[in-house]
């Protein structure tokens, strides 16, 4: 078997090890440290432990924190701006896949030849970046291990720049970070993270060996720690299980890449702003039921190792499958996340236009287990209404 594996250079997986930010940018031999993140990282105040670790050291910073969810190419324009106004050297991602997905690109283009327009795509990166750490402050993204950026161009487009350049030199999973995340978010990261996992493990063009490996420890983790996660939100072995289930999903997909659900997930965060979580939720117990004629010993193989004490009274691939997608099914209901379009005042009349959007993700599609039309799409989304 021929295949690539890349990833992050170095993950500290560590309580509190953001604290220590300054630190790993001097390891880098950064001078002058841009931080990025969102106006919602600022006011909860997460940033300033972070800030002080670079006020007691030698490094000059400065700080964007405009960062919009699904960030479109005007913010990304607008910090690459400010970066080169200001003179960086180095840069930290700091929260969702947004942010981090931001400082992937402002790292790579602020001293480029190339703009952002020239980029989309796969291996368009021309130029080496500067020195990158990620920290994220969900477990879902993944962002911190991925060479992937999401961009939102026009109205309700996304598309992706996908580069090993993007892949981080460091990332630093902090799960104190993700303590006093609300239940509702921890959901909707968690059940992002499995997808990627589920979807990792059936790609069907790059899964290989270590891709696996990675998928299924990252749901051994996530399904032992969500509810926890979710519920009981203070508990930090759940929150640092989850974030590292998280990572290791990240690694998984990185290489062996996502497929259906999170094609059919993007037009739903681009027409109507629904969390990139909750979109993979919504759609993902149907597009599994799609795929099961052709991923069906796959995904009994997941049965197995997520729900050992039913899938061993099972004796057929279709039986363990079924048993599955059921498993998924109750763990949405059960982390009360919405399970149907309708109920987040998405218009039946808008399923048609839903659909010929989620058949632009060629890059997406390519890797499902099940070649899907556009009249199968439609057929999910009308099951997910």
């Amino acid at each position: 078997m021929s295949f690539t594996f890349n990833t992050t250079k170095s993950i500290v997986n560590a309580p509190n090890s953001s604290l220590n930010l300054a630190q790993y940018c001097q390891n880098l031999n950064i001078t002058k440290v841009l931080l990025v993140t969102d106006p919602g990282i600022v006011k909860l105040g997460l940033h300033q432990k972070m800030l002080a670790s670079l006020e007691a050291s030698t490094l000059d910073y400065v700080l964007f924190s405009e960062v919009e969810v699904d960030p479109p190419m005007g913010v990304i324009e607008n910090a690459l701006s400010f970066a080169k106004q200001h003179q960086i050297d180095g840069v930290v991602g700091l929260g969702g896949g947004s942010s981090l997905d931001t400082a992937k690109l402002i790292a790579a283009l602020t001293y480029s030849s190339q703009t952002l327009d020239q980029v989309f795509g796969v291996d368009k990166l021309l130029h080496k970046r500067l020195p990158l750490i990620q920290i994220p402050t969900t477990a879902g993204t993944g962002s911190e291990v991925t060479p992937i950026s999401i961009v939102t161009t026009g109205e309700a487009m996304k598309m992706g720049i996908v580069s090993s350049v993007l892949l981080p030199d460091i990332a630093l999973l902090d799960a104190s970070l993700t303590v006093n995340l609300p239940p509702h978010i921890t959901a909707a990261t968690g059940i992002d993270a499995m997808v990627h996992a589920i979807e990792a493990y059936t790609s069907n063009i790059k899964k290989n060996p270590y891709s696996d490996m990675l998928a299924i420890e990252a749901l051994k983790l996530m399904s032992k720690n969500i509810q926890q996660a979710v519920h009981q939100g203070s508990d930090l072995q759940a929150r640092a299980n989850m974030m590292l289930g998280a990572t290791m999903a990240g690694q998984a997909f990185a290489n062996a890449p996502v497929a259906a659900v999170h094609a059919l997930a993007y037009p739903l965060g681009g027409h109507y702003h629904i969390p990139h979580g909750l979109s993979n939720s919504l759609v993902l117990p149907h597009v599994l039921k799609f795929n099961a004629p052709a991923a069906a010993p796959l995904y009994a193989q997941l049965a197995d190792i997520i729900i050992p004490n039913i899938a061993s009274s099972l004796t057929t691939a279709e039986e363990k499958t079924a048993a599955f997608i059921q498993y998924l099914e109750d763990l949405i209901t059960n982390l009360n996340l919405p399970n149907r379009l309708a109920s987040l005042d998405i218009p039946e009349s808008a399923l048609t236009m839903l659909a010929k959007d989620a058949l632009k993700q060629e890059r997406l599609l390519v890797n499902n287990p099940r070649p899907m039309k556009e009249a199968d799409i439609l057929s999910i989304y009308h099951a997910a209404f």
